[in-house]
């Protein structure tokens, strides 16, 4: 891929996959919040004064919106990006928005001689910047290898799961699945730990050393732990990406008529979260609605 990459939306993980990006290709960049597109052009990224300026004979469109209402209205809402596409553009959706409509928005960009490469990931703000994302591809053959320098630019893991667009959405909706139920797991143990009057850091330090260790729990349990003190953790994911999430979770069980009680009982935890005015917070703040103050 040697023409220029777009990136819409700026946000945590726009930004830093946009300067990434910038180290390899000529890239332009567009959010409705101007400071984000200054912070990118601080970054070697080329400021967009629209959206449609942004995607002008890109090859690549990479976006990151949050939602999939918000995708619907960015790509076929009024002046929306599918009518100022280039001819063979692929849009590279990173965001986790769910399988629902997906297709569909596959199809009319087909329509329009455009790709849809279906690529949401996982990482945070960090490791996007570094080129460390796990990403996870439902796309096309052609649409893919078109897209594959793009990918392998912020990828250490790049994991094909399909040739379909939905199919990555797919498998990163059981990700958050365990994401989100790790989680929660992980701060009811640190606060059952506190509420038996143990050691926190050495519980946490013993747990993570044997068979109860998750990737969530070594990762999260010392922002947990820092979640009382003044200003809580560090954000590095916040606690309403899961409400979310955990949403699109339930969405996907109910269309196939599967039970799924654990995860339910995760999201109804992030939910008492937001409403408690948390969800700006750390995700790992969660351990606040199991235990609302530190005991020991």
């Amino acid at each position: 891929m040697t023409s220029d990459i777009a990136v819409i939306g700026l946000g945590a993980m726009g930004l830093p996959m946009a300067t990434r990006l910038a180290q390899r290709f000529s890239v332009r960049g567009f959010d409705i919040a101007p400071e984000r597109v200054a912070l990118a052009a601080e970054g070697g990224v080329a400021p967009a004064a629209s959206a449609a300026e942004a995607v002008a004979g890109a090859q690549g469109v990479l976006v990151a919106v949050r939602t999939g209402a918000q995708l619907e209205s960015l790509l076929f809402g009024e002046d929306g990006l599918a009518e100022h596409l280039a001819p063979g553009a692929v849009v590279i959706l990173t965001s986790t928005v769910g399988t629902e409509g997906i297709a569909s928005v596959a199809e009319r960009l087909e329509e329009r001689g455009a790709a849809l490469v279906d690529a949401p990931l996982s990482g945070g703000p960090v490791r996007a910047g570094e080129g460390d994302l796990l990403i996870v591809v439902g796309a096309a053959p052609a649409a893919l290898e078109t897209a594959r320098p793009v990918l392998e630019q912020l990828a250490s893991t790049l994991s094909i799961v399909g040739d379909r667009a939905g199919d990555g959405q797919a498998l990163k909706t059981v990700n958050q699945l365990l994401c989100g139920v790790h989680i929660a797991a992980a701060a009811e143990a640190l606060a059952l730990a506190d509420a038996l009057g143990l050691d926190r850091e050495r519980t946490l330090g013993a747990l993570t050393a044997g068979a109860a260790n998750s990737f969530m729990l070594g990762n999260r349990g010392p922002r947990a732990l820092q979640a009382y003190d003044e200003g809580g953790a560090e954000v590095l994911s916040r606690l309403d990406i899961f409400v979310k999430d955990l949403g699109i979770v339930g969405d996907a069980a109910r269309a196939a008529h599967l039970s799924t009680p654990v995860a339910a009982a995760a999201e109804q935890l992030f939910l008492l979260g937001e409403a408690q005015g948390l969800g700006s917070r750390d995700d790992s703040a969660v351990i606040r609605v199991v235990a609302p103050e530190r005991r020991a």
